[in-house]
């Protein structure tokens, strides 16, 4: 046994792993980094969105909050049909399949659209009864109601594009996503401040002015995009009659591995919606500072969401050219790499968090309690970044997806939510331990998910 067999077999040699895996890595960093940058854009101009919104009060912070549950739902689906998919588009790019990657995103393009639809038409249908779920304050029932019908009219345009990119990603394209998001993006906050307080010679219309601006930005991206594919001939430009060319045994296996990857997105979706529901029912000023939270602590997490997606394309890549041993070493490797880059990014938020409530129209109280949350947030940054990782970019990667779901569901729904609710409802804790319980599911996940890396049984080659 040579001298970098044993150094390799060691948990404690990164230095020797990168060398052993530095083309990889290369590769993983020119793809992390779009994906990163386009996740970037979009949370800060979200937060320009949440910052202008903000101006309007605290009901307005709340309405649109909460009128953004039933979309995060739909994200959640679409992530779950598109992070599916990529399963399989992923390991077809490793064998240059493009017939496989055609039919794998006409059966992603009809559960995306058929999904956007279902969740569109209970937004048009039922906005009050969706709002009321989760508030009982009828004055943010009522600004949400416009809200919510205008912008679900963008839920089916949204699904085309996150199922398109996803599959784009997954042959390596990932700056045209990048440069249409950031447009987009863009496109939208500016028309968020003229319809929000009615500049540009626009009519002032306060939340449905952002909705207006939210949904004109979502078609044009997405119209953008289909047309971009097509005229540049990338290897998702498939035809209609391409896409629809399926068989029973092709169809079968893609349900058998994507169902569990949507029940995962779904299921997990609900429980952030169950926590979104508790402290909205500890009270509007709580939801808010929940909210702002929410909005900054995805700052955190943007050069992960970056380095996860990579990290399955890379694997995937490699499992489909039917490199395996290489991606269980990188795999592995990617795990020692995240707890050290998570932790220096956890120290600034710890530093900055006093910074962010100036930004805001809000009390004191909820000041003070974005600062603990965010807080919080950086004493298991290391373990969430490592579950995104376990979860998105390795185990999806090798078609683990029932393996990814029970891991992500039953701690979520034995553990975290009960005790968030027993804790939020029934105890009336304080809301920063509120929130503690909801990071509580984390650490079963890490354990659990680290020995599943370990033990190698995570790779299946799908093609």
């Amino acid at each position: 046994m040579t001298e970098q067999t044993l150094s390799l077999r060691s948990p404690w040699n990164l230095p020797e792993r990168l060398r052993q895996d530095s083309d990889s890595f290369k590769k993983l960093l020119l793809l992390a980094l779009p994906i990163a940058a386009q996740n970037l854009v979009q949370t800060l101009l979200n937060m320009v969105d949440t910052l202008m919104i903000g101006q309007l009060g605290e009901t307005a912070i709340a309405a649109v909050a909460l009128s953004n549950q039933i979309f995060f739902l739909m994200m959640l689906f679409l992530f779950g049909v598109s992070s599916g998919s990529s399963v399989f588009t992923a390991q077809f790019w490793g064998k240059r399949d493009l017939d496989g990657i055609h039919r794998s995103l006409g059966m992603a393009l009809i559960l995306g659209l058929l999904g956007a639809a279902l969740f569109t038409a209970a937004a048009q249908i039922f906005p009050a009864e969706i709002l009321r779920i989760f508030t009982k304050d009828e004055a943010v029932v009522q600004a949400g109601i416009p809200y919510l019908k205008i912008a679900s009219i963008s839920y089916m345009f949204t699904a085309g594009t996150i199922i398109y990119e996803g599959v784009l990603r997954s042959t390596g394209v990932v700056r045209l996503p990048l440069i249409l998001s950031a447009t987009a993006l863009s496109l939208n906050a500016v028309f968020n401040y003229a319809l929000i307080f009615g500049k540009f010679g626009m009519p002032e219309m306060g939340i449905s002015g952002a909705a207006i601006a939210t949904t004109g930005a979502r078609i044009i991206e997405m119209t953008a995009l289909i047309l971009l594919v097509y005229i540049k001939k990338y290897p998702v430009a498939a035809s209609i009659k391409e896409m629809l060319n399926q068989n029973r045994k092709f169809v079968g296996r893609f349900f058998h591995k994507v169902s569990p990857v949507i029940l995962n997105e779904i299921g997990w979706s609900m429980g952030m919606t169950m926590f979104t529901l508790v402290f909205a029912r500890m009270g509007t000023d709580i939801l808010a500072a929940f909210n702002i939270m929410d909005t900054f602590s995805r700052l955190a997490f943007i050069f992960f969401v970056g380095t996860a997606n990579a990290a399955a394309i890379i694997l995937g890549n490699m499992i489909g050219e039917g490199r395996k041993k290489e991606a269980e070493r990188c795999a592995k490797t990617i795990l020692m790499i995240v707890p050290i880059l998570s932790a220096a990014i956890g120290v600034l938020i710890f530093f900055l968090a006093p910074l962010i409530p100036g930004l805001f129209n809000i009390s004191d109280y909820v000041a003070n309690l974005v600062v603990q949350l965010l807080r919080i947030l950086t004493i298991v940054l290391f373990v969430k970044a490592s579950n995104m990782h376990i979860i998105v970019g390795i185990l999806r990667s090798g078609g683990d997806t029932h393996f990814c779901a029970v891991l992500e569901l039953i701690p979520l729904w034995l553990i975290s939510i009960p005790l968030v609710a027993l804790a939020g409802l029934v105890f009336h804790l304080h809301p920063a331990l509120v929130y503690l319980f909801c990071l509580s599911e984390e650490i079963a996940k890490y354990i659990t998910g680290l020995w599943r890396v370990r033990s190698e049984k995570w790779v299946h080659d799908l093609t």
